[in-house]
């Protein structure tokens, strides 16, 4: 298992790796708002738990463990998004799909998909849901 912090790394080069040939330290540090060193340890890290291969100044490369697990982590973020959006979130979506998807199990994204993928196929009761969220008040509201 990785920490949330080796996931948004291997999140991030899968991302980098499904768009460009050549994958760099330097690229996933401008995306990620990080320093080269950090990066370069989280690679390290990846790279000895199987996850990728990679040589000081060099490429990184995904294995293929990395790869079904990046391609994991890259469908999981987007679920959460469009979940957030099925559900009329007035929120960042991607900050918030970010902040929810290191603390969800398994099970509970399974579910999150399959609710998506029910609104996606019934959005007349997706719309139905709307209009109840526009009637009622939050308990969660400071009335």
């Amino acid at each position: 298992m990785l920490s949330p912090s080796l996931e948004d790394y291997l999140e991030e080069i899968y991302r980098f790796a499904s768009q460009q040939q050549v994958v760099r330290t330097t690229d996933i540090a401008q995306k990620l708002n990080v320093s080269l060193p950090s990066v370069t340890k989280a690679v390290k890290k990846l790279s000895q738990k199987g996850y990728l291969q990679y040589e000081r100044y060099k490429n990184i490369e995904l294995t293929s463990q990395g790869k079904h697990l990046g391609k994991f982590l890259v469908t999981r973020n987007r679920t959460l998004q469009e979940f957030l959006a099925v559900i009329n979130s007035n929120c960042n979506k991607e900050n918030e799909a970010e902040a929810m998807e290191h603390y969800l199990s398994d099970t509970t994204v399974e579910a999150i998909t399959i609710l998506v993928a029910f609104f996606k196929r019934y959005p007349q009761l997706q719309q139905k849901l709307l209009e109840f969220k526009n009637k009622k008040t939050s308990p969660l509201s400071k009335d």
